[in-house]
């Protein structure tokens, strides 16, 4: 009958992306030998196949500690889905290696399948099975025993969803049903969760909601996680780790505070916190800028031009007629406004400023630095030391 050919088809389509999840009971994966030092070591070298005709694609190397979650972050196209593609087993190394769990999966002899890579996957689009309920999509990958049945509604109760087994897909919302898909990809305690963008389909409130639940509840099982996001703010809040991707270069990789405030690369900086470049000259009383002086010892040879990352929290200014700078535009964000002050020279830069401070575009005022002693200085795009 149609209707048996159709659930076949939606059952053999279930089971193909199922696959690609990676969702395989663990006593049908190969013993793993690792130490369990660390859960992830991936190193590549040149291109994935699918990447070899792009000039950009450039080594991409970094170690992901047990139960830590790295997230990697950049622009369209830099490569970071591509990376965790290639870490799914979904992509072919060409040369260098991927290690999960202390076990090589991949290298450019060696490419284990990825339902044979002991690791999870949860997609932007939550891939919950709509004809399924949600006690059999979490439960996809196990048996059909007593103790099966106990732990897909261990896993409800874990995800929040407790007693909620017997409930179709739409009777549920987005965060619910991505809550669902993540408690599937946990069922089989996999070494790695891959984690592709899986709230971006979200409004902005509930993403704000899910993605802390979602990162409270891999903390608390411990689990080891590659999460890829184009959000910044989102990139800062989840990780542990946090590595900036740049046409298929990884620009820099350390703690999220240390990214952000100790920036290796001019893109980083620049990516990271809407800053803004402001030229600058080392005399013998520091740093000379528009905004101000920088304080600096010992650096470089006075005289010496650089370049100076500025973001809106690092800004001040007072109305002034004598001022060096215009406000252009005024930006409402609900807690603050953000000022457009352009300077003489053309550069514009921002100010955060609390929402009871109004003050009108067009006017003329003095802009200056709040605290410039840890502002991040370039020279020839390189992060110099001001000692």
């Amino acid at each position: 009958a149609p209707a048996q050919v159709m659930r076949a088809a939606l059952e053999a389509g279930a089971r193909i992306v199922n696959d690609v999840s990676a969702l395989v009971a663990p006593g049908a994966l190969e013993a793993v030998a690792g130490s369990g030092a660390s859960a992830i070591l991936v190193h590549m070298q040149g291109a994935p196949e699918t990447m070899q005709k792009d000039p950009h694609y450039d080594d991409v190397t970094f170690e992901v500690a047990q139960g830590d979650i790295l997230v990697l972050v950049g622009p369209s196209g830099c490569g970071k889905t591509t990376t965790l593609r290639l870490i799914a087993g979904f992509e072919r190394l060409d040369s260098g290696s991927i290690e999960i769990d202390g076990r090589l999966v991949a290298d450019s002899q060696r490419h284990l399948p990825p339902e044979r890579r002991r690791m999870g996957m949860v997609f932007q689009d939550y891939a919950v099975f709509p004809h399924l309920s949600v006690g059999q999509n979490v439960g996809f990958a196990l048996g059909k025993d007593k103790e099966s049945r106990k732990r897909i509604e261990e896993l409800l109760a874990f995800v929040g969803l407790p007693g909620q087994g017997s409930k179709m897909p739409h009777e549920l919302s987005g965060g619910e049903q991505q809550r669902v898909s993540l408690a599937r990809a946990l069922s089989t305690e996999p070494a790695v969760l891959l984690l592709d963008e899986p709230f971006s389909n979200l409004d902005a409130a509930l993403r704000a909601d899910v993605r802390a639940e979602v990162r409270d509840l891999l903390k608390a099982s411990g689990t080891t996680a590659v999460f890829v996001t184009h959000d910044q703010e989102e990139a800062l809040l989840l990780g542990d780790c946090l590595g900036v991707m740049n046409h298929g270069r990884l620009e820099q990789v350390d703690t999220p505070e240390q990214v952000f405030h100790r920036p290796k690369t001019r893109f980083v900086a620049e990516f990271l916190g809407q800053s803004k470049i402001i030229g600058g000259v080392l005399t013998d009383r520091g740093i000379e800028t528009l905004l101000g002086l920088v304080p600096t010892s010992g650096m470089l040879q006075t005289g010496a031009n650089v370049e100076v990352v500025v973001r809106s929290d690092d800004v001040a200014f007072d109305p002034d007629p004598r001022g060096q700078g215009q406000i252009i535009a005024r930006h409402f964000t609900g807690m603050a406004y953000i000022y457009h002050i352009r300077l003489p020279e053309g550069t514009i830069i921002q100010s955060w400023q609390p929402h009871e401070t109004r003050v009108a575009v067009g006017t003329v005022v003095a802009a200056r630095f709040r605290e410039a002693d840890d502002l991040p200085v370039f020279q020839d795009g390189r992060l110099v030391d001001k000692g």
